[in-house]
């Protein structure tokens, strides 16, 4: 039942929206009188209501569409009917039922083009068909339940890109926006959506207070909200509720996907919290941080054995280890394979436990099966970004089939257009199709948007050298020669080669190989680095360390510009067809 808050008729059919009488955005249930509180209950979960949540229920404090209201005497001011009823009487009554008739039909035209006019409006600003979910602010005054703020941001958005109908912003893409100004207009004209959903979070011991408000951009009003107060161990079911709402609020149709939105991946709320954590730490991308993710991931997993998405999470965090390098491939790989493995047995439909799939079959040079496991992924959902610019780029570039590498980047930057590891990946993928200008222009944009992301500055200084733009390349790495990041290095050792600086291009080769003996180091770039100087006995040595260890770069040797020094000797095409590559 539907009830309309200034008349308060009721209405049995749930799919009008409007009051037949006042033209008032009806609600659902009862209405407060004009001497109650306006605040109200607007639902319970069906556990609140077996008592289950009893002490925690959800209280609305804000149920408001915008609208603006129509005086009631628009149809006809007084004077006007008291002029047409002094003149009723002296009229002929044909001439009378003549006039009847068409003020009959005027007023069926206003108040249709008035019911028209409230209805169409709705649907121009009420039928949202994209929204930004901004990191949660976490109000509890520890830095320490970040995770939860963050976590609970991102489970929301995972949950609402199920829907065929809503465009979603990535978590990628509205990181960037924490700790700042809340401007919803602003960040709705960057992010190209129709709708900013915001929120608060505060825990107390084991209670846990969640508000939420949703944000038309068009007129910068809010257009719902709630707060949900709940118990940690109710947070999973909170999360669902919220996303119910927001797609009831929306008007959206679910379609075939709507089972998508209630989906229970565990049910235990400790192991869910730990794979909050572990996801928020596996974002920051550190090596410590990277290790730390794992431990929580297989924490998540000894409380709850079937969450497949913990699996996934193992599996992910192993399968990117060797690019930076903080781990050998021959050393991670055997271990996400294990875990992607036992997360599609857990859950064959999980398309993210495809695309790591795809990612290690590359690995393993298998590369039929990594265009099946690629295109399986986008089959089960084509909306996630991470699917397409990973099949571009691991798998379509490494063939050389370029254009079609650029054109899944395009769509991958369409779905996440701020991701920064994204954009850093759609300039690699524009440097492998050897447009250099576009490739560096991209990897500027990038940087600019976090100068201190690893990826970032990475692919600034691979495409300056591809360039050719040595002196700016060694401005920027020199900065960071003294830190442990093996990329910078590599940019730094091949500009100083190709500048005649040789020495100092031979010291950080020695830096790289007093290292090998502890730990991981990128073969693969040495060789770039060797090559670079004219040692190519040396660089096919080094080449043959990175096929023996499944270097995370190997399979890139065919359409690399940094391999063009090394190109026409025989051992570079037995190379590339060991690894199962055309020449």
């Amino acid at each position: 039942m539907k009830r309309c808050p200034e008349c308060r008729r009721d209405y049995y059919d749930d799919t009008l929206l409007y009051c037949l009488e006042d033209g008032n955005a009806l609600v659902q249930g009862s209405v407060p009188s004009p001497n109650e509180p306006a605040t109200a209950i607007l639902s319970e979960s069906p556990e609140s209501a077996g008592g289950q949540f009893d002490e925690a229920k959800t209280r609305a404090f804000v149920h408001t569409t915008q609208t603006e209201a129509e005086p009631r005497d628009s149809l006809g001011n007084v004077s006007e009917k008291q002029s047409f009823s002094a003149h009723r009487a002296a009229e002929p009554k044909s001439r009378r039922n003549k006039l009847l008739a068409v003020c009959g039909i005027g007023i069926l035209l206003l108040v249709g083009g008035f019911f028209g006019y409230r209805y169409f409006t709705y649907s121009d600003s009420g039928q949202i068909n994209s929204i930004a979910v901004m990191p949660f602010i976490n109000q509890s005054g520890s830095p320490d339940t970040d995770y939860l703020s963050d976590g609970l941001a991102e489970s929301l958005i995972f949950r609402l890109s199920q829907l065929p109908d809503l465009k979603v912003s990535p978590v990628s893409s509205v990181i960037r926006y924490k700790g700042r100004d809340f401007d919803a207009a602003k960040i709705a004209k960057e992010l190209g959506v129709g709708a900013v959903m915001s929120g608060r979070l505060t825990q107390r011991g084991d209670s846990l207070t969640i508000s939420v408000e949703l944000i038309d951009a068009a007129n910068n009003k809010i257009i719902w909200g709630e707060q949900f107060d709940r118990k940690m161990a109710d947070l999973l079911q909170t999360q669902r509720e919220i996303a119910k709402a927001i797609t009831s609020k929306l008007q959206l149709k679910l379609s075939g996907n709507e089972k998508s939105l209630t989906k229970k991946y565990t049910d235990n709320s400790e192991a869910y919290q730990l794979y909050l954590k572990g996801r928020f730490h596996f974002a920051r991308r550190t090596k410590e941080d990277m290790f730390k993710s794992i431990e929580l991931f297989r924490e998540a997993i000894a409380l709850d054995p079937n969450f497949a998405l913990a699996y996934v999470g193992v599996a992910e965090s192993f399968v990117i280890m060797p690019s930076y390098p903080y781990m050998s491939s021959t050393e991670a790989n055997p271990q996400a394979k294990a875990a992607v493995a036992k997360a599609l047995e857990l859950d064959p439909e999980l398309p993210e436990a495809h695309t790591v799939a795809g990612m290690l079959a590359v690995i393993d040079w298998d590369w039929t099966e990594a265009e099946r496991r690629f295109k399986r992924s986008l089959e089960l959902d084509p909306n996630v970004a991470a699917t397409h610019y990973r099949y571009a780029l691991t798998y379509l570039s490494m063939l050389g089939r370029h254009e079609e590498a650029i054109t899944e980047m395009k769509r991958a930057m369409e779905l996440e257009p701020l991701s920064v590891i994204q954009g850093a990946n759609y300039a690699a993928v524009l440097m492998y199709a050897r447009q250099f200008d576009a490739a560096l222009d991209q990897a500027r944009k990038t940087y600019d948007l976090d100068t201190n992301h690893v990826g970032a500055r990475s692919w600034l200084g691979y495409t300056l050298n591809a360039k050719g733009m040595y002196a700016e390349t060694l401005a920027m790495a020199e900065k960071t020669l003294q830190e442990p990041n093996a990329a910078m290095l590599t940019h730094a050792a091949f500009a100083y080669a190709k500048t005649g600086q040789r020495e100092k291009a031979e010291q950080i080769i020695t830096r790289f190989k007093e290292a090998e003996k502890t730990r991981a180091v990128p073969n693969y770039w040495i060789a770039v680095i060797y090559g670079a100087l004219g040692e190519k006995n040396k660089a096919f040595a080094e080449l043959e360390i990175a096929y023996r260890e499944r270097d995370w770069f190997l399979p890139r040797m065919k359409v690399d510009p940094f391999m063009d020094s090394l190109r026409d000797d025989p051992r570079f095409k037995d190379l590339l067809k060991r690894i199962g590559l055309p020449e």
